[in-house]
């Protein structure tokens, strides 16, 4: 992933009081401890706060964005973030609602420790006073004996309390039920915020209000032990307007490495957002200021077929993730893929992710004719209509009007040395591939 272009000039939205009425403008705040003492802690000088991520997957995903978008706010207000990459939990993982989850082998969770921290870096700053620093769970679990776990902070959890955590009584009340692996998730968390209060002095802990179990494990914890109150933050779920789960993609994961879903991929995500959810989206995934957001909103309700609003939002998210020379040549080749822009330019990945879900075909290098790739790429159900398409000027190769129906494509004519798009009409795109074997 580049590094994020424009983290030096981020900003909270000076006017609002502090950064915890910002949080709740945002619609950022679900639930919290005393919301009230919370708010006046932060705003009452710099504290250490941290989010702890898992790695269970090799990248991070938009659930997660949330919550590094949280911690940089933090960290713009004047507090100190850890950012907790989890290589002990990671190797079990908290409870899914459903199932059981596939343990990974050591090597792997130390390999996905590393990409993970590496993500977390992009998103915060690691200079000046409040610096981020990274933490890793398994520096102070790997010591640990058994013995020493359950004594020292198994005795201090009650398996009543335990049962009730919302994650825990789901998987009860199923057919898989749970082991006692993923039923201990909750108490090495909450051992997680214990030893960074006593080595950090950490005071708040931010998760998704579906962590609200575990997030509380660690704030009682801490009280029981150290007799001190600490406090969680739990950002809602983010759904979308229709109450679909939001972040998923033909049931795929939108993933943060470039990697596992293409910055083209990723844009168009974001273009795709309802008219409905724009204006939260802009709240949650950006740093635009209440007025820049209630201008766009504006915009969304009078003139909602122009799509300023996801075409904005779009840009913003993609450059924050994935920076902007990368979302400038993802909008280049959305223009170029319609004919508003040069094919030539793009570069192959660009090319490649802008062109991964359209029909596609593989042709010899001496089957170039304008009819037979129509026909081969699925834009024609035959020869005799790929003519007429032609005939009647609907047909183009690389955005260029093929009006000869005998014309034959020169091998010059391929992008990066092997690739086509054909176009019949205005919408209809196929890409071939031409094979020099």
């Amino acid at each position: 992933m580049p590094e994020i272009n424009s983290i030096e000039l981020q900003q909270n939205d000076p006017t609002f009081a502090n950064v915890w009425q910002e949080l709740k403008w945002r619609g950022l705040v679900h639930v919290s401890t005393d919301e009230a003492e919370l708010e006046k802690l932060l705003a009452s000088g710099s504290i250490t706060y941290y989010c702890g991520f898992d790695p269970t997957a090799p990248s991070l995903h938009l659930g997660n964005l949330v919550q590094l978008l949280v911690m940089r706010r933090l960290q713009l207000a004047g507090h100190r973030p850890l950012g907790l990459v989890g290589g002990s939990t990671g190797m079990i993982g908290d409870p899914r609602p459903t199932a059981e989850r596939t343990l990974n082998t050591k090597d792997t969770v130390a390999e996905w420790v590393g990409y993970l921290q590496g993500q977390v870096r992009r998103f915060l700053s690691f200079e000046g006073d409040n610096a981020a620093q990274m933490v890793n769970n398994l520096d102070w679990t790997a010591p640990l004996s058994a013995i020493d776990f359950l004594r020292e902070v198994g005795k201090h959890f009650r398996v009543g309390t335990m049962l009730r955590k919302d994650a825990v009584a789901s998987r009860l009340g199923s057919d898989e039920g749970i082991s006692y692996t993923e039923f201990s998730y909750q108490i090495l968390q909450g051992m997680d915020y214990l030893q960074l209060f006593r080595d950090y002095g950490c005071m708040l802990q931010t998760g998704g209000s579906d962590q609200w179990g575990n997030l509380t494990s660690g704030t009682e914890l801490i009280r029981k032990v150290e007799g001190k109150s600490v406090h969680a933050l739990g950002t809602p779920l983010i759904t979308n307007s229709d109450g679909t789960k939001f972040g998923k993609s033909e049931g795929n994961a939108i993933w943060l490495d470039a990697a596992m879903c293409s910055p083209y991929a990723f844009y168009q995500f974001w273009v795709n957002t309802a008219d409905a959810d724009v204006v939260d989206r802009l709240k949650v995934f950006t740093f635009l200021t209440r007025a820049e957001i209630d201008e766009v909103a504006a915009a969304v309700a009078e003139r909602p077929f122009a799509r300023e609003g996801q075409r904005r939002l779009a840009f913003e998210v993609t450059s924050l993730v994935h920076g902007v020379d990368a979302t400038e040549k993802v909008i280049a080749a959305s223009a170029a893929l319609f004919g508003n822009g040069e094919l030539a330019g793009l570069d192959s990945a660009t090319l490649k992710a802008a062109t991964s879900e359209l029909p596609s075909a593989t042709v010899p290098a001496d089957a170039l004719g304008i009819v037979d790739l129509l026909v081969a790429a699925g834009l024609s159900d035959s020869k005799s209509a790929a003519r007429r398409t032609v005939g009647e000027g609907g047909a183009y190769v690389n955005n260029t009007k093929i009006t000869d129906p005998d014309a034959v494509i020169s091998a010059s004519e391929l992008l990066h040395g092997e690739y086509l798009l054909l176009r019949r009409g205005k919408k209809n795109l196929a890409t071939v591939q031409v094979s020099q074997a």
